[in-house]
């Protein structure tokens, strides 16, 4: 290697001779396997102008990674230069203002322990090891969205290296028109978000915890539940936010499994979720604890790393029952080598509808859920089936939905701009 090719490079520079080049090159979807030219660990703003501007000198194309949960692995590429801000992790807090500023590298996991531990929750994301800053230019969906709005609806200010290398500032007042495009329109698209301000929710005690579940889910239960969550929705109290799989997996067989928040009591969300519950065959469990205690529960189920294919799109209307047993038929059987698949309903409403569309570059605030399709398969030879396997169920689901969730991207859209900015 000739090391004078990355002078101008500073932070921590790993190359294809690097011995932890192997695993510094991963996503956490693993079925993307990219090989970068480097991976430039940045530990500062700093780090990263100097990154931008070698690569722009040399014609050489960027990604940007943060938690690298990128579902079409954008994070990354072949022959390209990583920008990796996952060591910028510090978070302050400021109980006065109610405000915590975050780096570019803090996960979800990072951010709720720093607030759960002065009692503030804080509507991010699901998965531990996502980072918040990614998860918020997305628009962000997590299990408090119905309550406390999407991720980027408590965002006060960002902090950006602009494609010149240059620190900028955006907020309100300042640069509003890319403040604007950085609730909703994506990560990667204007430049290296190296920090952002937020808005704490009010302080609490306690919520609840919701786990429901139906095992061996018959065709006509599937069709029943999909029946009664759109009904459910209708008017649903917007302390409740819960995401459910219809899946069908290599252990369980085919079932229906929900988790979620209820910002109440026990004996509250037991009430909201009566029609739910009513269906033959339901299992549920609604436990009280910290917010913390129960984000603790959730990161739990996740492992270090899948091979998947996954993308999500956006429902506003309610369905026929033959639509019903279209979406329950989807996963009635899985793709060979696959050890999991489902479809999976995501709540919208609530604090999310309350934002006009006009206001943020999130499109889809009238949605009343996102509807995702994924496959999991362990053994790599499986992948081009299981890809399959999603892209012909995509095409069904595209015809009975509105856009695509730029949080769970698809590259085989075919209008991507209209499909994720509702043509904005």
């Amino acid at each position: 290697m000739k090391s004078y090719i990355y002078r101008g490079l500073t932070g921590k520079v790993i190359t294809r001779y690097s011995p932890e080049y192997e695993e510094a090159r991963q996503e956490w979807n693993r079925a993307i396997q990219k090989f970068p030219l480097a991976i430039v660990y940045c530990h500062n703003t700093e780090d990263v102008s100097n990154a931008i501007c070698w690569a722009r000198s040399r014609d050489i194309r960027l990604r940007i990674r943060s938690g690298g949960h990128h579902y079409e692995g954008y994070s990354t590429g072949n022959d390209v230069l990583v920008i990796d801000v996952s060591q910028m992790n510090h978070i302050y807090l400021d109980e006065v203002s109610n405000t915590v500023q975050v780096q570019g590298g803090v996960t979800n996991h990072q951010l709720y322990h720093r607030v759960a531990a002065e009692a503030y929750p804080f509507p991010g994301g699901t998965c531990p090891t996502v980072g918040v800053i990614g998860y918020t230019l997305g628009g962000g969906w997590g299990y408090s969205s119905r309550i406390f709005g999407l991720g980027c609806d408590s965002l006060i200010e960002l902090e950006m290296v602009n494609s010149m290398g240059k620190v900028i500032k955006a907020n309100e007042t300042h640069n509003s028109d890319l403040f604007w495009a950085c609730r909703g329109a994506g990560g990667g698209n204007f430049g290296v978000a190296t920090g952002m301000t937020f808005r704490l929710p009010p302080k609490i005690d306690k919520v609840t915890l919701v786990e429901l579940e139906y095992l061996q889910a018959s065709t006509e239960i599937r069709i029943q539940f999909l029946s009664a969550w759109q009904q459910w929705l209708m008017d649903l109290d917007q302390r409740i936010t819960i995401n459910v799989s219809i899946y069908n997996s290599v252990v369980d067989g085919i079932g229906i499994y929900g988790r979620g928040l209820f910002y109440g009591t026990a004996k509250e969300a037991d009430m909201v979720l009566q029609p739910l519950l009513q269906l033959e065959g339901a299992r549920f469990d609604l436990k009280e604890m910290t917010f913390f205690e129960a984000i603790q529960k959730i990161e739990e189920s996740y492992p270090d790393s899948e091979k998947f294919k996954s993308t999500g799109r956006f429902v506003n209307r309610q369905y026929t029952m033959a639509e019903l047993k279209n979406i329950a038929d989807l996963i009635g059987w899985r793709a060979e080598g696959s050890v999991y698949a489902a479809v999976s309903l995501y709540a919208l409403g609530g604090k999310v509808g309350a934002v006009n569309k006009k206001d943020t570059a999130f499109y889809y605030r009238d949605a009343d859920y996102i509807m995702g399709i994924q496959s999991v398969w362990k053994d790599r030879r499986y992948e081009s089936d299981n890809t399959d396997w999603v892209h012909r169920r995509f095409k069904y689901l595209e015809s009975i939905t509105d856009g695509s969730y730029i949080n769970f991207p698809y590259s085989c859209l075919l209008n991507y701009e209209r499909e994720y900015y509702g043509g904005k």
